[in-house]
């Protein structure tokens, strides 16, 4: 789509998206959550490229290489806040392991501890002790549980956006090492081609980065045989300094490099995979999950009951969907803050709706969604963010968008509030309304609206057979709940609990917490939390 510059009016064209622009936009994002810029992933894409073609990859397997560079830790989104509970800020934590060899247990512990001492610096001596140990306690649940629900969420996301299932295998094999040393414990031939290519071109250009070839010929020479497969070391070395010269800087770059079939998406199609984006950035905080949905589903009842034209009304709901994946960028420990934020996390947060414009952006036919999307913190007197715009810049849409997301906000718990109730969300609404910052005549098609939401679904309705116990429960484990406090406020055992989420995990098919939550988030049981 195109369009006019954010005004009273919004004219739309309809122009076809590229699968492969949509997913440099998913790219962006995951990137953004890891601490580093989205160039890195075209980098990393272009590579690949050059490196699958010298080993001689079929056009398939190049395909693979192609959105596996791209797509390398779109599962590594989940149980941010499990991290953040460790380290404090998880996107520089990530920042400061990046480079390291996953094997080199020293030096990753020594950055977890150096990071966690960085978070407590302030502090007594004996908090700061003791938030060392309470970090080397929980780092064993990093190789036990978090990193194997990355690559559950990396392959349920992956299935969802219509990849094959060899192209799935390979999300689930994020963390696989040639020595076997990794997770999965694969090792070897197992590992796919497409895989191995993109593990050893992103540890390339990372370090490239750092200290040109020579840096990354030195890591690739001392980790073949180890992280890396020594065939494609050896053919690197051989490569020498040209597979890292010249690299891309234009994002447009990516979509002359997709190898054939180039696939253009119908409107079904696109949803659909809005809709993987919006759960992607909602998995940030378990206080998060659903809200993108809900938003939308808001704004597009309440633009069909103003009677919005068709086009205006699909840009609106997709914005919707979209408008909260800059969150990714922002730490998981600012979202979960349940006390009095500083000046720079509250700087930090508003920050989210300018990630949320570049990382859609990236993509040119996605731009003028990408600008209304940015507009959900946007207000009619002109102090909302993050451009400030005020009533003559904002039309209707975004005046919607604005108030759903609001009205959603209002009716989900926060780490430092419960759930509103009606009267509750009514009364905020109507002070908004009444000091100038939302519009009236969105403000009330969103609250007329409101009622339709989805509550927790009738027996008959709930998903391969779960029980409304089941469904219950998978509700709160969304929400981050432990075991024993999904039994205190259901008034059941533990036990009973690890029972009921037996089962349940057994007919949703999914091993891990992560894959749980991504299922309740998928069949609306979050609401059940």
């Amino acid at each position: 789509m195109r369009s006019t510059a954010l005004g009273c009016t919004l004219c739309v064209v309809q122009e076809p998206i590229r699968f492969a622009e949509l997913m440099a936009c998913l790219a962006a994002a995951c990137e953004l959550a890891m601490g580093q810029d989205a160039d890195r992933a075209l980098h990393g894409t272009a590579v690949g490229l050059r490196l699958g073609r010298a080993w001689g990859l079929t056009e398939a397997e190049l395909r693979d290489v192609y959105y596996q560079a791209q797509l390398r830790f779109v599962g590594c989104n989940v149980q941010t806040d499990v991290m953040a509970e460790i380290a404090g800020d998880v996107v520089e934590l990530r920042r400061r392991i990046e480079p390291l060899d996953s094997a080199d247990t020293k030096s990753v512990v020594g950055a977890l501890l150096e990071r966690i001492r960085t978070e407590h610096a302030g502090e007594s001596a004996w908090a700061r002790t003791a938030a060392v140990l309470h970090g080397l306690l929980q780092a064993s649940r990093f190789a036990g549980e978090i990193f194997p629900g990355h690559c559950e969420v990396a392959q349920r996301l992956g299935t969802r956006l219509g990849f094959g299932a060899r192209f799935v295998d390979g999300l689930g094999q994020l963390y696989a090492r040639w020595d076997g040393r990794g997770v999965p414990a694969v090792a070897g031939e197992a590992i796919l081609p497409a895989v191995r290519v993109v593990t050893l071109a992103h540890e390339m250009v990372v370090h490239h980065r750092r200290g040109g070839w020579q840096a990354a010929a030195d890591m690739i020479r001392q980790r073949a045989g180890g992280q890396f497969d020594p065939r494609l070391v050896g053919l690197a070395i051989r490569l020498g300094p040209t597979l890292l010269h010249d690299l891309p800087a234009d994002p447009a770059a990516l979509w002359a490099l997709e190898p054939e079939p180039r696939e253009t998406l119908s409107d079904e199609t696109l949803d659909r995979a809005l809709a993987v984006l919006a759960d992607y950035a909602d998995l940030q905080s378990p206080w998060l999950l659903g809200h993108s949905a809900r938003v939308a589903q808001l704004a597009d009842a309440a633009a069909k009951s103003l009677q919005l034209p068709a086009a205006e009304r699909d840009l609106l709901r997709r914005a919707a969907w979209l408008h909260d994946v800059g969150r990714v960028g922002i730490s998981a420990d600012v979202w979960g803050r349940s006390g009095p934020l500083s000046t720079r996390d509250r700087d930090r947060i508003r920050l989210h709706s300018v990630y949320t414009e570049q990382v859609l952006s990236r993509a040119p036919a996605l731009r003028p969604l990408a600008r209304l999307a940015a507009s959900a913190h946007e207000r009619l007197d002109g102090v909302g963010y993050p451009h400030g715009r005020d009533a003559n810049a904002l039309p209707m849409a975004a005046r919607l968008l604005a108030v759903a997301d609001v009205v959603a906000a209002l009716g989900e718990p926060r780490p430092y509030r419960a759930a509103m109730d009606a009267a509750g969300q009514r009364g905020v609404v109507a002070d908004e309304v009444g000091a100038g910052r939302l519009c009236p005549l969105a403000a009330n098609a969103v609250l007329a609206v409101a009622g339709l939401q989805a509550v927790a679904p009738p027996l008959r309705a709930l998903p391969v057979g779960l029980s409304a116990r089941e469904a219950e429960v998978l509700g709160q484990l969304a929400r981050g709940r432990t075991n024993k406090e999904i039994a205190r406020r259901l008034a059941i055992s533990p036990k009973t609990v690890g029972r009921h989420l037996e089962s349940a995990y057994a007919k949703a098919a999914v091993r891990t917490r992560a894959g749980a939550t991504l299922f309740a988030m998928e069949n609306g049981l979050v609401a059940f939390g």
